[in-house]
């Protein structure tokens, strides 16, 4: 049996990788998968929407008046594009902080004519381009308005830390004792739970109708706003992005380091997880969008706007086409 997927150098292959995949409605019901939906896994930047939960609950969203776009953005691995960096500097504007209350470290941005602005101005990355900023920035939001300790607000036993545990324990429906901590690149906590249940999470961000009306109201909030700002989810060029554009408001999607992907279906209350075993992410858009195809969303139009993430090419040095990476497999329908 091949592996499910294939990268090829012209008709021949080279590569391939194994990926786990994990289909879930909103009641936790496993609906498809492939290799293992159970194998535990780090999410990673695919929390983020859930990491944003206490942002709205403990009313900091609407103290100091967010809009749709900095919600959205405190849900982002942006790409540090100008749009991103100056919303992030208007959102510490309003905590009265400066940039270097961020703890998100630097790093070079996925933007590369902002990269290559800082370079010839004889400047350096700061946190602001970081693709975390925004979540980091909304953490800090929490602490300033709940007044809380804005020095510790990355540990695990800071308050802001532990109302974002219950909330993905909640969501996710998994018990905290069964959740291991780690450090995420960007040095907050980050939750390891089976693949199923982080996409149980996206069911719910999808389409929270089984859930309280006031958890429910929250999801919506941030469902509605990655969706209405997919610009600031990710950016040009992203996947994210030009996923939730091309699909309208029949898709919430949020990608996580280590070749992670989660996603929602709004109509359905369908959630979606995909991990590349061995994190590779010339993979992840590639199984992303072979299991949309095989549940039936979307059209043909959609498939060929988003041609390059269902086919990934292989370029050489010259960047012509030399190679692509394509799916191979069919997922497996749970009985009953």
């Amino acid at each position: 049996m091949e592996p499910p997927i294939l990268v090829y150098r012209g008709t021949h292959i080279e590569s391939t990788h194994e990926v786990h995949i994990a289909v879930v409605n909103s009641e936790g019901k496993l609906l498809y998968s492939y290799g293992d939906p159970n194998r535990m896994t780090f999410p990673r930047s695919s929390m983020k929407p859930f990491q944003a939960i206490p942002l709205i609950e403990t009313g900091a969203a609407d103290h100091f008046a967010y809009d749709g776009s900095e919600l959205a953005l405190s849900c982002a691995s942006h790409s540090g594009e100008s749009y991103h960096r100056n919303t992030v500097l208007d959102i510490l504007d309003k905590l009265g902080l400066n940039e270097d209350a961020l703890q998100c470290g630097t790093h070079t941005p996925w933007d590369m004519a902002s990269y290559k602005q800082l370079i010839k101005a004889g400047k350096d990355v700061t946190p602001v381009y970081s693709n975390c900023s925004g979540k980091h920035s909304g953490m800090l939001a929490t602490a300033v308005h709940m007044k809380e300790d804005i020095a510790s607000y990355r540990e695990i036993t800071h308050p802001v830390q532990q109302r974002i545990f219950d909330a993905i324990e909640g969501i996710c429906s998994y018990p905290k004792e069964g959740i291991r901590i780690s450090v995420d690149g960007c040095g907050v906590p980050v939750h390891q739970i089976p693949l199923e249940n982080a996409a149980l999470c996206y069911a719910r961000l999808a389409k929270p109708d089984h859930l309280n009306q006031q958890k429910s109201a929250v999801l919506q909030r941030i469902r509605d706003a990655m969706i209405n700002y997919p610009e600031m989810v990710g950016g040009t060029k992203r996947f994210d992005t030009d996923l939730m554009k091309a699909f309208g408001n029949q898709i919430v999607s949020k990608a996580g380091a280590e070749a992670v992907h989660c996603l929602g279906l709004t109509m359905e209350g369908i959630g979606i997880a995909v991990k590349v075993e061995d994190g590779g992410t010339r993979a992840v858009s590639v199984a992303t969008m072979e299991v949309l195809r095989q549940l039936g969303v979307g059209n043909e139009q959609i498939y060929k706007q988003l041609s390059k993430y269902t086919e990934a090419p292989v370029y050489n040095a010259k960047k012509e086409q030399i190679g692509a990476v394509k799916a191979n497999f069919v997922l497996k329908e749970t009985a009953g």
